[in-house]
């Protein structure tokens, strides 16, 4: 425990397989010993790289405090004596060279299973390529502390084959426009291109300075260097997003106090919520950014009731009367959680992103509590009651939860839907949002669902394949599961495709005239189906069972 906060103190970034990595080569030291032991290898290694390498004091020190894994390799070498280790440290550093590029680029902030990928080819003293290293003491000099030095390196490698002097002209070319120091360092933490001081970054820096200096955010940030980084990281969480850069600057710049007041986790949060109505980035954006009092919105724990959600928002009772008996499987209470994904299962997203847009968020805000009667749907009561005192009730729950999640309210037709459900929540979960993924719409495909639980009990390959042989090789629009919902749940190579290919040869060649539906080709039995091909042609149904259905004909 004592090595592990010594090491945390020293190596603040290690993480624990960082310390296990230092214990692994420390094993022949007694426990007691090991926090010492490190710390008279960092010594004796800033004693060899300052006199006899000649590094400034000041970066062999950097070096040797911030590469404690590595320097745990060169411990382990040494025959530990707890009298005398320090001098025998010293002797074996100045007869056994170490690789300093190894111990540099861990100092710097590179994970110790990522140096192999930045290590230089048949080098192995900092004398032999200083560039990366000059670089290194030139952006330390600016302020940049020496272990996040690693983030610019790995972002962009290539500010660490600019000529000190040329970075030294950059820095001054941004101080000058307002930056103080610990802004500029967080920016340039945050935005490693800055420093490469080319037209293409231009823009960047501007958007950069009408946020941070013309908007005086610099003076309404009395902070450090994470401060900044934190800042900076809040204000890349809006670039990010990739909505439209045309006064992005500007709405983040007018809406500073949400940066300082709000942490990048609640802001990433809120932006992962309001996405999830399907609205474009440039919407939600507008939205977040037009007041900070959104962010005090609680949206995980409240239960709503739908009827009385959409009543508070002004929806009309013929309106609401239409919308229940259309999708009757949404109505009931759920978690505000869900409330984007209900709106969606209404169809109803764009109506309600667009009151949010207008001031409606304060009716989300006053939305009361409701009262537990409200909405109280006995059925689903009761089978919530069988579910929990059931032999595996987590199993159960955990796919109730997630037909919550999708917008299927707490009701009977819930609880139906359910039963028929096969598989974990998450397995589920990846099934329904393949299906959205490749074109189905979010309100048809719950509809869907309601009608024809099943189809979710299949793997997404599967469901992609029949997918695409309904768009691609039949030609149909996705509209069709509207009407034809089952099609989804037929064997694809069984019956789907068989039926479909050879009732396309039967038209192809004349021998049937009447187009039969998709439905009634493929929903048929197979007695009736055979029975039909037979009445076309006596001996349809020897070619059917011969070439489509045994051999898999696909018409070639």
């Amino acid at each position: 425990m004592l090595l592990r906060r010594t090491i945390h103190s020293l190596y603040p970034h290690a993480t624990v397989r960082h310390g296990s990595s230092v214990a692994k080569p420390l094993s022949k030291i007694p426990h007691k010993y090991r926090a010492k032991a490190i710390q008279q290898a960092q010594e004796a290694l800033t004693d060899y790289l300052h006199t006899v390498k000649t590094v400034p004091y000041t970066f062999a020190e950097n070096i040797s405090k911030y590469s404690v894994v590595s320097l745990s390799t060169v411990v382990s070498k040494v025959k530990f004596s707890a009298s005398d280790f320090s001098k025998s440290l010293q002797k074996f550093l100045r007869y056994h060279p170490v690789n300093e590029f190894e111990l540099f680029f861990e100092s710097i902030g590179i994970d110790v299973n990522e140096l192999d990928l930045v290590m230089p080819t048949r080098k192995f003293f900092l004398s032999e390529d200083r560039n990366a290293f000059d670089v290194a003491c030139a952006l330390y000099g600016f302020g940049i502390p020496w272990n996040k030095l690693g983030i610019l390196y790995k972002e962009e490698k290539t500010i660490f084959d600019k000529d000190p002097d040329e970075l030294g002209a950059i820095w001054k070319k941004y101080t000058g426009y307002g930056f103080t120091s610990s802004s500029l360092i967080g920016v340039c933490l945050v935005f490693p291109c800055v420093l490469n001081g080319d037209s293409e970054v231009e823009a960047v820096v501007s958007d950069l300075k009408r946020v941070v200096i013309d908007f005086n955010l610099v003076d309404d940030v009395d902070g450090d260097v994470d401060t900044w980084i934190d800042l900076c990281r809040k204000i890349k969480l809006f670039y990010n997003l990739g909505c439209k850069k045309d006064g992005l600057s500007d709405m983040i710049g007018r809406s500073k106090t949400i940066l300082v007041e709000y942490s990048e986790d609640v802001l990433s949060a809120k932006v992962e919520y309001f996405l999830k109505f399907d609205v474009t980035v440039d919407e939600v954006m507008s939205l977040l950014l037009s007041g900070s009092k959104i962010f005090d919105l609680e949206l995980t724990t409240q239960v709503f009731c739908v009827v009385g959600l959409l009543r508070h928002f002004g929806m009309d009772e013929q309106c609401l009367r239409i919308i229940t008996e259309k999708y009757p499987y949404v109505f009931g209470k759920n978690r505000l959680a869900n409330l984007p994904h209900v709106m969606r299962a209404l169809n109803l997203n764009q109506w309600f992103f667009d009151n949010l847009k207008h001031g409606g968020y304060r009716l989300l805000k006053s939305y009361p509590v409701i009262n537990p009667d409200e909405d109280y749907d006995k059925d689903f009561a009761e089978s919530l009651v069988r579910i929990q005192s059931s032999r595996v009730p987590a199993h159960t729950l955990s796919k109730l939860q997630f037909l919550h999640s999708i917008g299927f309210g707490e009701n009977a037709l819930t609880i139906k839907v359910l039963k028929h459900m096969h598989g974990t929540s998450c397995e589920l979960s990846n099934r329904f949002y393949c299906l959205v993924r490749n074109g189905v719409e979010f309100s048809k495909l719950c509809k869907i669902i309601s009608l024809s639980p099943k189809i979710l009990n299949q793997q997404t390959k599967i469901l992609e394949k029949k997918l695409e042989f309904l768009r691609d090789e039949i030609e149909f629009s996705l509209d069709y599961l509207d009407v034809f919902p089952a099609y989804l749940c037929f064997d694809l190579e069984k019956r789907i495709k068989p039926r479909c290919r050879f009732h396309t040869w039967l038209m192809e060649t004349g021998l049937c005239e009447k187009e039969y539906s998709l439905a009634s080709i493929i929903a048929t039995s197979e007695r009736s189906f055979i029975a039909r091909i037979y009445r076309i042609h006596p001996a349809a149904p020897k070619k059917y069972l011969e070439i489509f259905l045994s051999q898999g004909y696909d018409g070639l």
